[in-house]
C-alpha cells in the first residue's frame, strides 16, 4: 500500500514537499516513481528512483527542480519541489515497481502499486 501526503496550496516560486510511505511487502520493491496528472490530461511521468536510492531519472520539465529522494529504514520516498510554476498544479501519485528487474520505468505501464494521489496546486 501507498500513501501519499504533503500536497496543497501554494504560489508560483514557492517550495513543497511530498511523501510517499509504502507498508506491506516492501522488501520486493524494485523502484519508485511520482507521476502527476491534471485535469484533462494523461498521467505523466516526473521522477524515479531505484531500489537503492543511488540511481534517478527525472522528466525534462521538473530536471534542475524536483528531487526524488529515498529512505529504505522508513519505506519512504520523497518528492522536494521548488520554484514551483501554475503548470505543476495536478494531482501527484506514488508508484511502486515490483522485482524482478534493476530497470527505472518512466511509463505507467512500468509500476504495479499505485498511492491515491494527493492534490498540488500551484497559483500565478
Amino acid at each position: 500500500q501507498l500513501v501519499e501526503s504533503g500536497g496543497g496550496l501554494v504560489q508560483a516560486g514557492d517550495s513543497l514537499s511530498l511523501s510517499c510511505a509504502a507498508s506491506g511487502r516492501t522488501s520486493n520493491t524494485a523502484a519508485m516513481g511520482w507521476f502527476r496528472q491534471a485535469p484533462g490530461k494523461e498521467r505523466d511521468f516526473v521522477a524515479a528512483v531505484g531500489r537503492s536510492g543511488g540511481s534517478t531519472t527525472y522528466a525534462d520539465s521538473v530536471k534542475g527542480r524536483f528531487t526524488i529522494s529515498k529512505d529504505n529504514a522508513k519505506n519512504t520516498v520523497y518528492l522536494e519541489m521548488n520554484s514551483l510554476k501554475p503548470e505543476d498544479t495536478a494531482v501527484y501519485y506514488c508508484a511502486a515497481k515490483r522485482l524482478p528487474g534493476s530497470d527505472i520505468p518512466r511509463t505507467v505501464a512500468g509500476y504495479d502499486s499505485w498511492g491515491q494521489g494527493t492534490q498540488v496546486t500551484v497559483s500565478s
